[in-house]
Order: structure tokens, then C-alpha cells, then sequence
């Protein structure tokens, strides 16, 4: 596959950060998505959406945030949103869960907060977890294997087990023009 059918054929990615995050942090995710996928682009910081602040817990709402967002993109994108705010989604009964980042399957649109990552690993949580969200939006489901960047983190924090992308995760990503 020719360089221009490559960037015929992937999304555009959008990294938008939210609010205060640095764009010291955003650059270094633009550096590493870019050996995924050279179409990336990132946008001035933007405020939270005013519909997606949660008062009684102090959060802002991952899935406000993601339909939000998703409105301002093309067919041929997908949004990512970075912050550094605690974010939640409604988990089964539990209206209000604290996440670290949410993306549908397929989707347009995720979110990723360094909230309630590690402090002592925390650039290398952050962009596991991009990845992992990144993934969902390709229409990745959660995946069995614990060392693979799709595995449910099930209310824990569990990316320092995550080595990569298991083969079959990985071979799913090649055929969506991943790298």
C-alpha cells in the first residue's frame, strides 16, 4: 500500500485536550500516535462542555463529553479528548463510576483523564489507555488476555500488566490501517 493510499484509507485523528490539560502532555501523545498513524492533528483546549459536570461527586461526565464532541467531527475522524479532571460513566446500576477513559464500539469519540492513574507511571498509563479508547473506537470489544492493552480494567488499575496488543487485537487494528 502506497504513503497516499495509507492516508486515504485511516482516520484522522483529533486530540482535544479539555480544560487545563498541559499541552506538554498532549505533544508527547501526538509524538506517539503518530508512528500508529500519521494523520493526526491537535486542537486548542477547550472548555468541558456545560452539560457535563456532575456536581454531587465532582466529576464531568464521559459520555456528555463524547456526545459533545463527536458533533464537531467528520466521518473520516475520531476525536480524543485528554484531561486531567476525574471523569465517570454510568456502570450498571452505578450512575456515577469514576473511569480513567470511555470509547464506544465502533465510535467517533473518546475520552482519556490521567486522574486515577498511577503518579509513579503515569505518562505511560496515559497513553495505554489512549490506545486502549483508540481501540474501542475501531470497534474493538474488551478483550480475555491480561497483557493486552484491550483488557477490562474491572474497577482497578491493571495497565502496568498490559504489555501490547494481543495478536488477534493487533491483527484486527492492521486491517483498519493501523501500524
Amino acid at each position: 500500500m502506497s504513503c497516499t493510499e495509507e492516508k486515504k484509507h485511516s482516520k484522522v485523528i483529533i486530540l482535544q485536550p479539555l480544560g487545563s490539560f498541559e499541552s506538554k502532555s498532549t505533544n508527547e501523545v501526538l509524538e506517539k500516535i503518530k508512528k500508529i498513524n500519521p494523520n493526526v492533528i491537535v486542537r486548542k483546549a477547550i472548555d468541558f462542555p456545560l452539560n457535563s459536570y456532575y456536581k454531587p461527586n465532582n466529576r464531568f461526565r464521559a459520555d456528555s463529553i463524547i456526545k459533545s464532541l463527536k458533533a464537531q467531527i467528520g466521518e473520516d475522524s475520531v476525536i480524543v479528548a485528554l484531561s486531567n479532571k476525574d471523569i465517570s460513566t454510568t456502570k450498571g446500576k452505578i450512575k456515577d463510576w469514576g473511569i480513567m477513559g470511555l470509547g464506544y464500539h465502533p465510535g467517533r469519540a473518546c475520552i482519556i483523564s490521567n486522574f486515577r492513574l498511577s503518579k509513579k507511571n503515569k505518562k505511560e498509563q496515559f497513553y495505554k489507555v489512549v490506545l486502549h479508547e483508540l481501540g474501542h473506537t475501531e470497534g474493538l470489544p474488551h478483550c480475555k488476555i491480561k497483557t493486552c492493552l484491550m483488557r477490562d480494567a474491572e474497577g482497578g488499575n491493571p495497565i502496568d500488566d498490559e504489555i501490547d496488543f494481543c495478536k488477534n487485537c493487533r491483527s484486527f487494528l492492521k486491517s483498519k490501517n493501523w501500524k
